[in-house]
């Protein structure tokens, strides 16, 4: 069945490329309707030009991988309370919440440093890759941060 194909096709393109290729999916998805709506047997070349893009195309599962972890934490009962100013303030201001907050659009490249995460938070599950166009978020990300990446180390 083509529309098999199309699905784990789909899959590896969200599991195994990723961020590298983020694009990809649209991609799949594209060809994944016109399949349906073609059918075989010329559903199949479509199918074969999706499935080689895969192939070669870069590949990241750190997406994939950030939410297995978060999920594994979660499974575990750690579950962290969302930082007090990062609340909606329009429910119940009287606790603080919405409370020194930093809109990011106020700010340069529309970025600001405060803290996203809970104190007792101390893990990290997205860790960006190196491979293709994620490449480019992960030098993003470390510029906005500060942070010197893997590469410069």
């Amino acid at each position: 069945d083509p529309r098999f194909i199309a699905r784990r096709i789909a899959i590896c393109a969200a599991e195994d490329i990723g961020l590298a290729h983020p694009n990809l999916l649209n991609i799949v998805n594209s060809a994944w309707q016109l399949i349906e709506k073609i059918g075989m047997p010329e559903a199949r070349i479509i199918l074969a030009q999706v499935a080689v893009l895969v192939a070669i195309s870069p590949k990241s599962n750190s997406a994939y991988m950030g939410i297995e972890n978060a999920l594994a934490d979660v499974r575990k009962g750690k579950i962290f309370d969302v930082p007090t100013h990062l609340k909606d303030a329009s429910k119940d201001g009287v606790l603080g919440h919405g409370k020194n907050y930093k809109y990011p659009h106020d700010y340069e490249r529309h970025f600001i440093k405060q803290q996203y995460l809970n104190n007792e938070f101390e893990g990290k599950y997205y860790k960006a890759g190196s491979e293709g166009q994620e490449k480019i978020y992960r030098d993003f990300l470390y510029r906005l941060w500060d942070k010197k990446n893997d590469a410069e180390k």
